[in-house]
């Protein structure tokens, strides 16, 4: 496994964990996944941001696409529509380096 997919498993285990008793941010069904809110794919930068990931369940993050209509609203329930505007606000792709990857890796172990 190289050091983004690991970064990556320990980042979204800490996610799960963490939203675990708070249920999907887009329907509140059972948490299965890390979804994130802006793609890993355009938005590279937000791929580690803990309010761009949030704990969803299988049929919201990949049956319905990360449901982004209702994961907005919970976003907004969750941190305020002002934070969500700033998070929305960011933009940008992120070549991550070894140090930061190894860095989220020791941050984010559980």
């Amino acid at each position: 496994m190289d050091l983004k997919a690991k970064a990556q498993t320990v980042f979204n285990k800490f996610i799960r964990t963490r939203d675990a008793d708070k249920g999907c941010i887009s329907c509140g069904g059972p948490v299965d996944h890390a979804g994130h809110y802006r793609s890993q794919g355009h938005y590279g930068n937000l791929r580690f941001n803990e309010m761009n990931v949030n704990g969803q369940c299988l049929r919201c993050n990949n049956f319905l696409s990360g449901n982004l209509i209702n994961y907005r609203q919970g976003l907004v329930k969750r941190y305020g529509e002002e934070k969500v505007l700033m998070l929305e606000s960011i933009r940008g792709v992120k070549k991550w380096s070894k140090i930061e990857l190894e860095q989220i890796i020791k941050f984010y172990k559980i």
